[in-house]
């Protein structure tokens, strides 16, 4: 038997002293002087959470030109690392393949390799009879969340294909989370920063505009009504979705929200740095203005933002982002994070006041594991929950520098920033994986199956 003795749990909406004792994977027992451990965890003066679950990563993912360099092996070793014990990966179903076929080719890149838990989203590039046919059969291998895009011909559905597949996924309780920018403003944005010359990253803001996002979102959200099914926005970026998200949970919609905490940290001023280096910040949706990263927060704050998520897609400064030199298009659009969530978040949110601990938890685990068919297996700490466990340090302090990061990737975008916070022990599945803040046993990951989303 492990145990955990003297930390402050946070789980629930609650805070509170006791011991945890842990057996064969599972919390068999919390309470107050429990004896017999063969091995004992010293929390003292940290908190304990339930393992982090990031639901939005994207490792090893082709984009036809490239390959992003964060597999499943060095892409966990960086989210356990930062606390993080569960990820949910994007399979995709490229063009002409079937769903069983991009399951598969996920469960191989990823299955032996992974040093933290793992599930999948499955992705829609097109939409057919055939796919509709293997829903049922995704939802059996436990994949019950599901992705379409608005936007990018290599991978958006159109709005008609949207809906039927909202209602055919509806009929497993499978959650469909949407890439919310408009596909037609984008390219009018593109060819008009072309025909200025503009070739720069601080072109890529100005081509995919706020307004492409909330047109997106309302067009989404409109689709959601007529098929009757809850939905997720992934990534939200902008004050103009944020209100068109409002408009339709006023109207008595669900609808659940993901944001990233590099919405919540950077501004699109970032694109104007000197040397290229606003290519580090490439990505899709692009950071915003000072008002959306205000909006955001505000949102967080009052409970309206489900999930806090990376995004994770790292690729290389060198040699990746810099395709793009001469053409903003062709600049790899992603970067690393699934590091940095949790201690990001508690510096910005918990240390700053604009959000507790308390929802800290609900939004980087426990609203997660609700919301994607875990809990309370996950992103709980009760007697018979897996022991996936975070010993959190608030007392450590440190500053990210891309030499002290665990990615396979030669930059981190948050360079030099000063975080507060740390995951000094994780337990995966019961095994003591990090010590210290040193990754001790790697390879100890399993695929998640997930049950009915709603």
């Amino acid at each position: 038997m492990k145990l955990i003795k003297n930390g402050t749990i946070i789980t629930d909406g609650k805070r509170f002293q006791a011991d945890i004792a842990i057996e064969n994977g599972k919390i068999t027992q919390i309470g107050q002087g429990i004896e017999g451990a063969d091995e004992v965890i010293d929390a003292t003066d940290c908190y304990i959470f339930a393992g982090f679950i990031d639901p939005h990563t994207h490792f090893e993912l082709d984009t036809g030109a490239t390959v992003s360099p964060d597999d499943f092996y060095y892409g966990t070793k960086a989210a356990v690392l930062g606390g993080t014990t569960t990820i949910i990966d994007f399979a995709t179903a490229f063009r002409g393949e079937t769903l069983k076929e991009g399951l598969d080719n996920w469960h191989h890149m990823a299955d032996g390799k992974s040093s933290c838990n793992y599930g999948f989203h499955m992705a829609f590039t097109e939409w057919n009879p055939s796919l509709k046919s293997e829903i049922k059969d995704m939802a059996n291998a436990g994949v019950t969340s599901f992705k379409v895009y608005m936007a990018y011909d290599a991978l958006r559905t159109n709005n008609e294909e949207i809906f039927e597949i909202l209602e055919e996924t509806g009929k497993v309780h499978g959650l469909v989370g949407c890439h919310c920018e408009d596909d037609a403003m984008i390219k009018k944005g593109v060819e008009e920063q072309k025909k200025l010359g503009h070739t720069t990253p601080a072109a890529h803001p100005l081509s995919k505009p706020s307004e492409a996002e909330g047109k997106a979102v309302k067009d989404y959200l409109e689709l959601a009504k007529r098929a009757g099914v809850p939905v997720c926005v992934v990534h939200l970026s902008t004050k103009a979705g944020l209100e068109e998200i409002r408009k339709a949970r006023a109207e008595g919609q669900k609808v659940f929200v993901e944001t990233c905490p590099q919405y919540l940290i950077f501004t699109d001023e970032v694109y104007s740095l000197p040397n290229y280096e606003g290519a580090k910040y490439v990505i899709s949706p692009p950071l915003r203005k000072k008002e959306d990263v205000e909006a955001l927060w505000e949102a967080i704050s009052n409970g309206e933002i489900d999930t806090i998520a990376t995004d994770q897609c790292s690729f290389n400064f060198e040699g990746q982002k810099t395709l793009g030199k001469d053409d903003f298009t062709k600049i790899p659009g992603g970067m690393p994070g699934v590091e940095n969530r949790i201690e990001l978040m508690y510096t910005y949110g918990v240390e700053r006041g604009k959000i507790s601990l308390e929802q800290l938890s609900k939004l980087c685990t426990e609203n997660v594991a609700k919301q994607y068919g875990m809990y309370p297996k996950k992103g709980a700490i009760l007697e018979g929950s897996d022991a996936d466990i975070v010993i959190w340090d608030p007392n450590a302090h440190d500053t990210i520098h891309k030499e002290n990061q665990h990615y396979h990737t030669d930059y981190t975008p948050y360079e030099g920033i000063e975080i507060t916070g740390k995951a000094k022990h994780v337990l995966l599945n019961g095994e003591h994986v990090v010590k210290d803040g040193e990754l001790i046993k790697e390879k100890q990951g399993k695929y998640v199956a997930r049950g009915n989303c709603f």
